[in-house]
């Protein structure tokens, strides 16, 4: 037997062993394009491998308990996938002036081991110390609202398209667009040029809306953060209304097939080889920003995340099914950026997207899932500030808008306890604003209840 052989059946006989022993975690994190995925991320690395400590998680069991030792990044096993950007992430925040890191353009992965005493069983009896793998894989956003196109043929997903662009929010946006379509003649020979100007005036389309209207559902993703496509033909197709007659060899056969590559060259893969062996799962959601942009981006956030969700593996998790199949068996569904609201505020926050899930929620609860929901900020970006006014104590916030050059104490709306409709939204609408990351004078990063979130995703796996 070769040596690249024998380590193969080594390493796989490892894996098994760790998985039996509950020693390997994949953490799913999800969350449309702008709900903080890179900055949790970084947050979770930073206070486990140079903050980690009870004084700092001391909701996080194994940190209370003293049975920590250490935790340090460690090489990946998909060498072909690049390194998520850990260190230069947290320079941005710990910068002076501090800033958020970049947005993710890319599939990029990361790997902790986690040095624990154990306090019981079979990894107590085997040794003094244990180790916990944890994989995290973070990728754009944006790729992620290609999933539901995998449940859709041309014709329906070219029909829910044209319907948003002719929406009130995104109108004034894809109007170029839908000038040339009227034009279109779809059942003319195949123009490769024409094909290609219309691609493109879509592709301007996507990011005006992304731009200036915030939306959440902009397909195919790619079209924005193209990573290797782009360029590349897979891209060059928009949505068209369907004949009434298809004939052969017709623009919108060609469109059709395009749209069929796309999901299988695309989107299949990136589904398979990224989302079908997760073991855990948060959700990252914006709440403010949404209620800040409207009723109408609000519910199509709404609809995304409960439409994504389908798209995950959950149930119970047996020895047999963590060996062969894992499946999530613990969702956490985070309001992030919670410290941009008064303290007062953030149960209103997990209430409101407790409202927005609960269906779901319910569903997974029923297979043997377990199911969180929490308010909390990986990165803290401001202060609490009580401010007397008239006799009464007012919960503001304190930082630096990402705006402005100063420094502001600002006294945030409260947001609502469960979803509105069109009626009940308030016609001054919700006035959030967005701040600059706010490390500590030490340098060091604060958090809001991160240590909960940890206790929840990984604490039964560290006893």
């Amino acid at each position: 037997m070769s040596y690249s052989r024998l380590d193969t059946l080594k390493d796989k006989a490892k894996k098994t062993l760790q998985r039996t022993l509950d020693g390997h975690i994949t953490l799913a994190v999800t969350g449309l394009s702008g709900s903080g995925k890179t900055a949790f991320i970084t947050a979770l690395v930073h206070h486990l491998t140079e903050q980690a400590n009870d004084k700092n998680l001391p909701f996080f069991r194994v940190m209370r308990e003293g049975r920590h030792i250490a935790t340090a990044q460690v090489p990946q096993k998909a060498l072909n996938i690049p390194t998520f950007g850990y260190r230069h992430a947290i320079e941005s925040i710990t910068q002076e002036p501090p800033q958020w890191p970049q947005s993710t353009k890319r599939i990029n992965t990361l790997r902790l081991a986690m040095r624990y005493r154990p306090e019981r069983g079979l990894r107590a009896q085997l040794g003094d110390t244990a180790t916990l793998t944890i994989d995290l894989i973070d990728y754009p956003g944006e790729w992620l609202m290609d999933l539901p196109m995998l449940n859709m043929d041309y014709a329906t997903w070219s029909e829910r398209q044209l319907t948003m662009l002719n929406s009130k929010v995104r109108r004034v946006h894809s109007e170029a667009f839908l000038a040339q379509l009227a034009d279109f003649d779809s059942q003319a020979q195949v123009d490769e040029g024409q094909l290609k100007v219309l691609s493109n005036e879509y592709k301007q389309a996507l990011t005006a809306i992304k731009a200036h209207a915030h939306a959440a559902n902009l397909q195919p993703g790619r079209m924005l953060i193209p990573g290797e496509l782009e360029g590349a033909p897979l891209l060059a197709f928009f949505p068209c209304p369907t004949p009434d007659e298809q004939g052969e060899n017709t623009q919108y056969k060609q469109l059709e097939a395009r749209f069929e590559a796309y999901k299988n060259q695309v989107v299949k893969p990136f589904y398979k080889d990224y989302f079908c062996r997760f073991d855990r799962q948060v959700v990252l959601v914006d709440l403010l920003q949404a209620l800040k942009l409207g009723p109408d981006i609000f519910a199509e956030q709404a609809e995304a995340i409960t439409e994504l969700l389908a798209f995950f593996e959950y149930g119970k998790s047996n020895l047999l099914r963590r060996l062969f199949r894992p499946n999530i068996d613990k969702l956490l569904f985070v309001a992030n950026k919670a410290d941009q609201v008064g303290v007062n505020y953030h149960q209103d926050l997990a209430l409101l997207l407790h409202d927005l899930v609960k269906a779901k929620a319910n569903e997974l609860a029923f297979a043997g899932v377990e199911v969180d929901t929490m308010a909390m900020a990986g990165v803290c970006a401001t202060q609490s500030k009580t401010v007397s006014e008239q006799g009464r104590d007012l919960h503001c916030i304190y930082g630096k808008p990402l705006s402005e050059g100063n420094w502001l104490t600002y006294l945030p709306p409260q947001p609502p306890r469960h979803r509105l409709s069109e009626g009940q939204w308030p016609k001054q609408g919700f006035d959030y604003i967005d701040f600059a990351p706010l490390p500590g004078n030490d340098g060091k990063l604060r958090h809001m209840r991160l240590d909960h979130a940890l206790e929840f995703l990984l604490g039964d796996k560290l006893r």
